[in-house]
């Protein structure tokens, strides 16, 4: 291993020691220790809202999967190739070719090609959303909404490649560490700003009127340890039916934010208990754990970059001769598009367990376990929840338990709290499917 290589590869090491025992200390592995009681679907929730909610993931999936199948293959070609190469070159030429040019423009080009390639599916995903209710969007509104989304996408993306190219262009031997630094630093920037910059984008928030709601969520707050700044009510529903609540921001910024939705279709005890679980986010901090943790995994992957571009094979395949070359970006992002999906099981397993926890802390909170088990059944029939999902699509998309495993950690909580227990939801005599 060369010179340069070692440094890198001993940071790798250091880091991804680090997140592992940052990801093992901070998971609650078992956020309700004791013997739970079993998951059943049919205790809850009635053969014809089963057979609905798997008709919708029937009709659904297809399209959500194959878009994103498809945005894998694309980024495939475009990295693994020297295609993605000659594209940006080709966009670029134009407008002088320097190298600032091509990073910047690169980023926006390779975007809109997966963007646009993935928009029938998107689209068909979207027609399968209102057929089952879930969209109440327009097309104007949806195209708009994804308009938004790819425009912050490209600004973001734009200037952190024409950041990093310079970075790599300035200390082409060692650029890995500077810009380790300065990935996991935006990464903290990011969690504190986009909470407050992006959501407007795509939501507008009014302040909750006074009343008795709202002066129940503040003292759940108050009474949690929680400071909360305000509580806002999202027009979720120019968008969607589903059901919602989290808290963003930060100290100064925290707030409470109820979909509409929730609050026109849930009962104040049901929205009180959404609310608890987010709660329990803040005040364990899943979201500053979640940053450091992001910050890690992001210096990691800079490090790691080093040492794959530092394979003379692999810039040749993509046809660039060096990763100083902007051209290189579509390697770069065919790169991470792979770490992505390649981790994803293991963020989904730390984040059920996350989840979990945050439904104790609810149970704790609340100490109304009858109100648990209606509002998820609520939850997940309004929302169309996978109720009895497939073990390779809950592993690998998955970031919350299933409906009836929530129900039935709310009922062993019960149990161990000498509560009685919840009351079956689902009519007498019906069966799983």
């Amino acid at each position: 291993m060369s010179n340069g290589r070692l440094p890198a590869a001993i940071t790798l090491v250091v880091l991804l020691v680090a997140l592992g025992v940052t990801i093992g200390v901070m998971t609650p592995w078992n956020p309700l220790p004791g013997k739970h009681q079993q998951v059943s679907v049919s205790r809850d929730f009635t053969p014809t809202e089963v057979a609905h909610e798997s008709a919708f993931h029937r009709a659904v999936r297809p399209w959500s999967y194959g878009s994103m199948a498809l945005g894998l293959v694309i980024a495939l070609v475009l990295g693994f190739t020297s295609f993605g190469a000659r594209l940006i070159e080709a966009v670029a030429r134009p407008f002088g070719g320097g190298w600032p040019t091509r990073a910047g423009l690169g980023a926006v080009v390779l975007v809109l090609v997966v963007s646009l390639l993935t928009l029938p599916l998107d689209a068909r995903s979207e027609v399968a959303l209102r057929r089952y209710g879930l969209s109440t969007q327009n097309w104007s509104g949806w195209f708009a909404d994804r308009a938004k989304g790819f425009g912050l996408s490209v600004v973001l993306l734009a200037v952190v490649a024409i950041v990093g190219f310079a970075v790599v262009r300035a200390w082409p031997h060692g650029w890995w560490a500077p810009l380790a630094a300065l990935a996991a630093g935006a990464v903290v920037l990011l969690s504190f700003v986009l909470p407050v910059v992006v959501e407007p984008v795509f939501n507008t928030f009014t302040p909750m009127q006074d009343g008795p709601l709202r002066d129940s969520l503040m003292t759940l707050a108050r009474e949690d340890g929680v400071p909360v700044k305000e509580v806002l009510v999202a027009d979720a529903s120019r968008r969607t039916t589903s059901l919602n609540a989290y808290v963003s921001g930060f100290g100064a910024t925290r707030r409470i934010v109820v979909y509409d939705t929730l609050v026109e279709k849930s009962t104040p005890e049901e929205v009180r208990l959404v609310v608890a679980h987010e709660l329990g986010h803040a005040k364990r901090k899943d979201v500053l754990t979640g940053t450091i943790e992001g910050a890690l995994g992001a210096a990691a992957a800079v490090c790691g970059l080093y040492l794959l571009l530092s394979w003379g094979p692999l810039l040749r395949r993509a046809g660039v001769p060096s990763l100083g070359d902007p051209r290189s970006l579509a390697l770069v992002m065919a790169l991470l598009v792979v770490a992505g999906f390649a981790i994803g099981p293991l963020t989904n397993i730390v984040s059920r367990r996350i989840e979990a926890r945050a439904d104790v802390h609810s149970l704790e909170l609340t100490h109304d376990p009858d109100v648990f088990v209606q509002s998820e059944r609520t939850l997940n029939v309004r929302n169309l929840g996978d109720l009895n999902p497939n073990p390779f699509v809950y592993a690998m998309f998955a970031t919350h338990p299933s409906g009836p495993e929530r129900i039935a950690l709310a009922r062993t909580w019960a149990q161990q709290h000498g509560l009685p227990d919840p009351p079956s939801l689902a009519p007498a005599g019906a069966e799983s499917p």
